[in-house]
């Protein structure tokens, strides 16, 4: 279908998905919001995609944040509230998939847009690319996730040095803050990034697809029940046509014909 504020494309298993408001440096508005949900739909349901790459349209910012007018007509606390849940929804949205993510970041990745690149798999990023949680030079607090996820992955006192003085970082200062996986060349961001997601794109879709939910649902507990998590889902997939492949073609030396079950 259609998008007013995305563009989607394909290259073989992976689909790219620009967020399309270069004017708003991709602000992210109600309408994205919609979008970004219409579009998991229709990526989840086709199962020849097995990776999404996320990024944004023109050279200065993948997300520069929220839309600031849509924040400022915010009429009461319920409305505020339920604008911080329905970034949630995206966010989980993204973390629930069965598709992994790669977040490829070529510019400013600001306060909602940080959030959102959070909620992906992977994060690659350009070396211009500026990184923060700006929210309270305005007033306000990270809402779609910033103050949860943000010290999941960088620790307590990276987060709250970000989340409280509304900094920026450079790409190399979040790659050293574990907010990063990889910084490349702006020119080479997105074959860097294809070249990620391809390569994931080539494993066994169920062993992918049972990793990222582990990850996720190990992080969110102990590591005892974690590790028994992890052991339910590797008797899960151990047995599946794929694994049968997988070591098969291993031991004939030959590469493998992944078919998803």
């Amino acid at each position: 279908m259609p998008f007013e504020t995305l563009l989607v494309e394909r290259d073989g298993p992976v689909a790219i998905v620009t967020i399309n408001r270069p004017k708003a440096l991709n602000a992210l508005n109600a309408k994205v919001f919609e979008e970004l949900l219409a579009v998991f739909d229709e990526l989840e349901a086709d199962r020849s995609v097995r990776c999404v790459i996320i990024t944004g349209s023109g050279e200065k910012a993948f997300v520069a944040g929220a839309d600031i007018g849509e924040l400022a007509a915010l009429p009461d606390r319920e409305s505020a509230t339920e604008k911080a849940r329905a970034g949630h929804r995206i966010t989980e949205r993204f973390e629930h998939s069965r598709l992994p993510i790669v977040i490829a970041i070529n510019g400013f990745a600001l306060g909602g847009g940080l959030e959102l690149a959070m909620a992906g798999d992977i994060r690659i990023a350009s070396s211009t690319a500026k990184l923060g949680q700006p929210e309270v030079t305005l007033g306000i607090i990270g809402g779609f996730g910033g103050t949860q996820r943000l010290p999941r992955l960088v620790g307590q006192g990276m987060a709250a040095y970000l989340l409280l003085t509304g900094e920026m970082i450079s790409a190399d200062e979040g790659k050293a803050a574990n907010l990063i996986e990889r910084v490349v060349p702006p020119g080479e961001l997105m074959t860097e990034a294809k070249r990620v997601a391809t390569l994931i794109a080539s494993k066994a879709p169920l062993a992918v697809e049972s990793t990222k939910r582990v990850i996720h649902k190990g992080l969110q507990t102990d590591l005892h029940d974690a590790l028994e998590i992890e052991a339910q889902a590797f008797g899960r997939v151990a047995v599946s046509a794929d694994a049968r492949e997988g070591t098969k073609a291993f031991l004939e030396k030959r590469p493998p014909n992944f078919k998803g079950t």
